[in-house]
């Protein structure tokens, strides 16, 4: 199978620990070469983060079980992006 090179995902996590923290703790899993953390929506309880993470081979559990160790949750995988490079969206008329 083609390798993940690019994984964007919605997860929701509680205010602790921080935005920085829990980006630096998925950054370290194996396989994820960088991430990018941008808060979506705030509340008195959790925090809900779109994550893109990229990298040669990201895998999937491996990313799963990093978020829920640092005690957060998947909602939705919102872009996977596979094969040799990374392709951007192109636009189209409906956009």
């Amino acid at each position: 199978m083609a390798p993940v090179k690019r994984l964007v995902i919605d997860v929701l996590k509680p205010h602790e620990p921080s935005t920085i923290e829990f980006a630096q703790h998925i950054a370290g899993t194996s396989n994820v070469a960088a991430v990018n953390a941008t808060l979506i929506e705030l509340d008195q309880e959790v925090k809900n983060l779109k994550l893109t993470l990229e990298g040669d081979e990201i895998e999937y559990d491996d990313v799963r079980a990093s978020v829920k160790d640092a005690g957060g949750t998947i909602h939705s995988v919102d872009q996977v992006v596979c094969g040799e490079h990374l392709v951007e969206d192109a636009p189209t008329p409906q956009d």
